[in-house]
């Protein structure tokens, strides 16, 4: 690719079109890789230099995996493709009537195609000031964060004397209840309850409190309620505490504040409610509530002929008329689509519109529990958790974190131990050497 074209100025006339894709997460590496025999040079940008596999992310804040298990090298995993350059640089918008890119470091690039595949981060649904106290886990910078709060909750219960402060930090809360939450909520009662008590002189298995806040009626929404109704049965037999219809009021450093009620806890973890990135405000088009950019099944925003929206920064509506979820499968088969419409559009040819092929939706609760709604068939307990993991094994990016991975979890599971039990970092600002209980006066704290 030439270098004006790299600088921001029209590709002169016979060089190859140049496909902008930002964002190296599910949607935009699909993309990228669909283009590996497309006459065109691709650009993918994205502010970290690797491509997480998120659903396993809950597994790094838990102990379970380290980051590098579910993590690779976008430079890696795109090294065999030589009309890929991969530039690691923030977007801060794009100029749709110069088809640039703006960048916060180097020149502006011009595009002829751009994919936006930028994802979402958390929602906190206008209680902004709630982050510091309940993080939520959407890189590896999240969930290191929260297995560092996670760990250190439970090597300062040990050593305190004082009652209440030694079970306001034994107890962790989980807000929201589709499957990051679920997921969440049974790892941390498997760690804290079986794995981790094992290894401690003064923590038991009883001594842990994990609660789990729903806003709505059931767990798991998205599935059918035959399997929400076994999922909840499943966290609860592990010891977690589910609580439907919880309207959350406050957090704080202390705890969580719910229907009134002031419940101490050193750890809350935010699995809620997801916002897009600034995508919308780029293009200066309209967005959803959750400020994703609203696409048809053309994948378009308003007149963007040549920008395509996928992932979940798109609120995307598909062929058949249905709205799509925000989950890894949707991205790529939209990546996909979108490189087989640059090659048919470059060939004079059209391209149908997206239509999704859902191949079904599952979530794991514990060991040897998990949900599997495939349509007509609908599994659940250790043969749903078993095509949980050969799924999510099969998905990872590179050979060695399949065999890492799996490896793990068969010794993890035939030992009940974690071997990514490491503090890193600095401690102080997670979880303060004196946990202050003060915010907890004068309102009812209760007892499990």
């Amino acid at each position: 690719m030439a270098d004006k074209a790299r600088q921001g100025k029209a590709p002169a006339q016979g060089q190859r079109p140049h496909v902008v894709i930002v964002g190296g997460g599910f949607g935009g590496l699909a993309a990228a890789k669909a283009l590996a025999g497309a006459a065109v040079d691709i650009t993918l940008i994205d502010k970290r230099n690797h491509h997480l596999f998120q659903p396993l992310l809950y597994q790094v804040a838990t102990a379970g995996l380290s980051p590098a298990d579910i993590a690779g090298s976008i430079r890696a995993i795109l090294a065999r493709q030589p009309n890929v350059r991969v530039l690691l640089d923030r977007v801060y918008g794009i100029d749709r009537i110069r088809q640039r890119v703006i960048l916060g470091e180097g020149e502006p690039i011009a595009y002829d195609w751009l994919i936006i595949a930028t994802g979402a981060t958390h929602s906190y649904f206008g209680r902004e000031e709630w982050a510091p106290f309940a993080p939520g886990i959407k890189t590896i910078d999240d969930a290191t964060a929260i297995r560092r709060r996670v760990l250190l909750a439970l090597e300062r219960a040990e050593t305190e004397a004082d009652p209440d402060r030694r079970k306001a930090l034994l107890t962790f809360v989980v807000i929201g209840g589709g499957p990051t939450g679920v997921e969440m909520a049974g790892a941390i009662a498997e760690l804290a309850r079986q794995s981790v008590s094992r290894d401690f002189r003064h923590i038991t298995p009883h001594c842990s409190r994990i609660i789990l806040l729903q806003r709505g009626d059931r767990l798991l929404p998205s599935f059918p309620t035959l399997l929400s109704a076994k999922a909840h049965i499943g966290v609860e037999e592990l010891g977690v505490d589910v609580r439907l219809g919880a309207d959350v009021q406050d957090i704080s450093a202390s705890g969580v504040t719910v229907d009134g009620e002031f419940i101490p806890a050193a750890t809350t973890i935010w699995a809620a409610g997801v916002m897009a990135s600034r995508a919308a405000e780029w293009l200066g088009c309209k967005a959803d509530r959750a400020g994703r950019v609203k696409v048809g099944a053309d994948l378009h925003p308003d007149d963007g002929g040549r920008i395509f929206v996928i992932g979940d920064t798109a609120a995307c509506t598909d062929a058949t008329g249905r709205a799509l979820p925000g989950v890894a499968p949707v991205a790529k088969q939209q990546g996909q689509h979108v490189a087989r419409v640059i090659c048919a559009t470059l060939a004079g040819r059209e391209a149908p519109p997206f239509r999704y092929r859902d191949w079904g939706n599952m979530a794991t609760i514990g060991r040897s529990r998990a949900v599997g709604d495939f349509g007509r068939v609908r599994v659940s307990g250790l043969a749903a958790w078993v095509l949980w993991c050969v799924a999510h094994i099969w998905f990872l990016t590179g050979h060695r974190n399949r065999v890492s991975v799996g490896l793990t979890w068969l010794w993890s599971y035939l030992t009940y131990q974690r071997g990514a039990r490491l503090i890193t970092g600095d401690v102080a600002p997670d979880l303060p050497a004196t946990f202050e209980l003060a915010p907890a006066l004068g309102r009812k704290a209760r007892n499990v």
